[in-house]
């Protein structure tokens, strides 16, 4: 039989570990809820369609290439590039860290879960600023399902990724952010040779491409395009003689007509000129040229041309007339014209064809 005061002890220690049992469920609680509405915040936030776009973005500024790629999406699908009318196997060589540039102030714009049945994509606007200049770029991502069994995954229904359709007029190789490519790098092995060439390359979007071309004989301005969609960007550059091919053609082309010259026949064999006299010549006839054509070169089809275009020779020569016998001189300008075409062969040289 039990006394009043034990009664008493033992309602004591049955209240504590009622309290004490209560404490830890309001604790269990406290803590699910603040686990939930963690959850609840990064699937809002980091692990948002949003979020996961800002992730790509935020390696390309850092120039972390691979953090990109890694992202479910990225790559092109080949049904992407066929539904696109493009090969399936783009070069990757644009794909690095090297060719990035001047990606900041990336600031999420807007979210917009589709409202399609079934359709669990969302269109994520980001502006940002692109070398300077305030850009902005949408994104398709859908879900992916979860990982960790609570947190939201997702994946780019469109690769955010551009084609840049690099065209370059009468040369083969061009220069992008600093990269120098030959456009048949990724030709086939029996592609025939083609005064202007093209490629087509994957590259990151967003992103500024400044393409050009320098080389002993050929330059091209420089063309920049800043890119700010996925699917395919066709930039041009035109490589033309600069003035150093100018004045080499020039010199060969007088160096043709000085040997011309040195012919003491009335018509210079393969030359472009002559004259025809009707009188006894007596003398070594003494050609020199007054004035050489100025070379001026257009692109043609094939080559680059110099249309005909006028010079002069001079002829001094004794000649005896037939009709009486008299001798004198024949001292005057014998105009001509003449054409060339001329190309940079893969070594450099030039190759000239006159006409």
């Amino acid at each position: 039989m039990t006394t009043p005061a034990e009664n008493q002890r033992a309602s004591g220690r049955r209240g504590r570990m009622l309290r004490a049992v209560l404490a830890l469920v309001v604790v269990a609680a406290l803590l699910a809820a603040g686990l939930v509405g963690t959850i609840t915040a990064l699937n809002r936030t980091v692990y948002s369609a949003g979020g996961f776009v800002e992730q790509y973005l935020d390696a390309l500024a850092r120039g972390d290439t691979v953090g990109a790629l890694a992202l479910g999406g990225v790559m092109p699908s080949a049904a992407e590039l066929t539904a696109a009318e493009l090969t399936v196997e783009l070069p990757e060589t644009l794909l690095r860290a090297s060719i990035l540039s001047g990606l900041s102030d990336i600031e999420l714009k807007s979210d917009t879960p589709s409202n399609a049945a079934g359709d669990d994509t969302h269109r994520v606007v980001f502006d940002f600023d692109l070398n300077g200049t305030a850009s902005s770029m949408a994104f398709t991502v859908e879900r992916a399902g979860t990982f960790a069994g609570v947190f939201n995954a997702w994946t780019f229904a469109v690769s955010p990724l551009a084609v840049l359709q690099v065209s370059v007029l009468h040369e083969r190789t061009f220069t992008v952010n600093g990269l120098t490519l030959d456009t048949r790098a990724h030709a086939a092995a029996d592609a025939p040779a083609t005064f202007s060439s093209g490629a087509a390359y994957l590259a990151f979007a967003p992103n500024r491409y400044t393409i050009e071309h320098s080389s002993a004989m050929l330059t091209a301005e420089k063309t920049s395009v800043r890119v700010s969609a996925s699917g395919a960007t066709a930039v041009e550059i035109d490589a033309l003689p600069n003035e150093k091919m100018i004045a080499q053609v020039q010199s060969e082309l007088n160096k043709f007509l000085d040997e011309c010259a040195t012919q003491t026949v009335l018509q210079p064999t393969s030359c472009p000129w002559g004259i025809t006299i009707d009188d006894r010549i007596e003398g070594v006839p003494a050609w020199s040229i007054t004035g050489y054509p100025a070379v001026e070169l257009t692109a043609g089809e094939r080559y680059f041309e110099m249309v005909a275009t006028a010079g002069q020779a001079h002829i001094v020569v004794e000649v005896q007339s037939l009709f009486d016998g008299d001798i004198s001189t024949r001292d005057e300008d014998v105009p001509f014209t003449m054409g060339l075409s001329v190309i940079v062969q893969p070594s450099g040289a030039l190759a000239i064809q006159l006409h």
